[in-house]
């Protein structure tokens, strides 16, 4: 059987824009440096309960006293809604302690693994899977251990 040029190309765009989102997609160690754990206390300002991940955004005041406001990635929506998550787990002017990992671009990013609500429950947020347990904390105003 001979495929024609234009059937060829046809077909080679059509297995392309098939896998255009496994190449969209990131991993965890592409964007998150696992060597460079982070807990950081601070005051909700926003959450974004939404496909690919959660985010949620933190105001958080540094030791020289100015804030800064943190974005923490979590897991997909339907993976955390598994856990107990809803849309309003976190709600504006809720104050939380979050533990995760830095963006290696050392950005105000984070992915979050646990977070520990206003209650005192400690929540995963699905990201990453990778586990802090055993790794230190970070100042928040700087990610320097």
């Amino acid at each position: 059987m001979r495929i024609t040029s234009s059937a060829g190309l046809g077909l080679a765009f059509f297995l392309l824009t098939l896998s255009a989102p496994a190449f969209a997609h990131h991993g965890f160690s592409v964007e998150f440096d696992k060597d460079n754990p982070l807990t950081i206390t601070g005051t909700v300002t926003k959450m974004e309960f939404m496909n690919p991940h959660i985010y949620f955004y933190l105001d958080v005041k540094g030791k020289d006293g100015k804030v800064v406001n943190w974005a923490f990635e979590g897991g997909p929506p339907n993976v955390i809604y598994r856990q107990g998550w809803r849309k309003d787990t976190l709600k504006p002017g809720d104050v939380v302690t979050v533990k995760g990992f830095r963006a290696k671009d050392g950005s105000h990013l984070a992915a979050c693994s646990t977070v520990k609500l206003p209650d005192g429950r400690e929540v995963s947020a699905g990201s990453g899977g990778v586990s802090q347990n055993g790794y230190g904390s970070a100042t928040p105003a700087d990610g320097k251990k």
